[in-house]
């Protein structure tokens, strides 16, 4: 499956605390040029369930690597 946006985002090697997740895949949203709404519409997904639907989601948002 996709991902909604071909953005690659590093997660592994990097600090798995899941607000460092959003932050990075957040930013990397943003610095792509995705609107703030749908950046918040991500932040309001990942945040809706546990751990593993933070990680869930941010694979369906974006490349992760």
């Amino acid at each position: 499956m996709q991902p909604k946006y071909p953005i690659k985002v590093q997660l592994t090697g990097n600090d798995g605390n899941a607000m460092t997740i959003m932050s990075n895949v957040g930013r990397a949203l943003m610095r792509n040029g995705v609107l703030k709404e749908e950046v918040d519409s991500f932040y309001a997904e990942a945040m809706s369930g546990d751990y593993d639907q933070l990680l869930q989601t941010a694979m369906r948002w974006v490349e992760v690597e």
